[in-house]
């Protein structure tokens, strides 16, 4: 697998069907500590530069994945290297219990009160899968949340708290007990049907981004880091720095 970095932030260069068989490999070989998955955006790369334990989870993930079609842009551009297309997690989860349904324990961690249980619910409907536990997004006591997955011990532990789940997964991974742990943003309330995703149409040209932006006034004050997104690759581009954009292990 080859891992190459866009503004100081690693990318993995894998589609939905590698990230899916190596999900598989950490279940079926765990390690000692929980593996983390961080499906990266243009909001995290530009985050992750005034955000020091964000880009410390950024660097020392197991598995990070193109979210944005801006990722997929830049690392084409800064890199040379082509990103067959994203793998949002919006996509992950779906096509992960699909594939292993009966077979797969999931710890359920986010959203408002009620909507990760309505999620888990749907999902066990659809694809079978076993629930091992359930937690909202709002709670105080992080110990005791932390203490509850690691007794459950999924295979998968799915977190959608926004902004705080990759810096919570990462801070915690060495006590979570879990197999794997993703940050799915929005999608546990997809899966509660609660939001929807956009039109096909809009998935398929790969700009739900931004009808998803259009479409809700609370992510407006979002678009200013995507145009700063766009300011820093471009710059990056024209004056690489001296720990700039470049491959690992080439």
């Amino acid at each position: 697998m080859r891992r190459v970095e866009v503004l100081g932030t690693p990318v993995d260069l894998v589609d939905l069907e590698q990230t899916l068989n190596w999900i598989e490999s950490k279940i079926s070989h765990p390690e000692p500590h929980c593996a983390q998955i961080i499906t990266t955006n243009p909001e995290a790369v530009v985050r992750a530069q005034s955000e020091p334990a964000l880009k410390q989870a950024l660097q020392e993930c197991e598995l990070i994945t193109a979210d944005g079609v801006g990722i997929v842009w830049a690392v084409r551009l800064l890199t040379g290297h082509r990103l067959t297309d994203r793998v949002p997690g919006s996509e992950i989860l779906p096509a992960a219990f699909a594939r292993f349904g009966p077979r797969l324990r999931v710890y359920f961690l986010g959203a408002a009160p009620g909507v990760a249980l309505r999620a888990a619910q749907n999902a066990k409907a659809r694809w079978g899968i076993q629930i091992c536990g359930v937690q909202d997004g709002f709670f105080t006591d992080e110990e005791a949340v932390v203490e509850a997955i690691r007794q459950a011990q999924p295979d998968l532990l799915v977190v959608g708290m926004g902004e705080r789940q990759d810096t919570f997964i990462h801070r915690n991974k060495a006590r979570l007990g879990a197999r794997v742990a993703i940050g799915v943003g929005g999608m546990i309330d997809v899966l509660a049907g609660e939001v929807k995703r956009a039109p096909a149409w809009a998935q398929r040209l790969k700009i739900e981004w931004l009808v998803r932006i259009a479409l809700d006034r609370r992510r407006w004050g979002r678009f200013p880091r995507l145009l700063h997104f766009v300011r820093l690759v471009l710059g990056e581009k024209l004056w690489p720095q001296s720990v700039g954009s470049r491959g690992r292990g080439e």
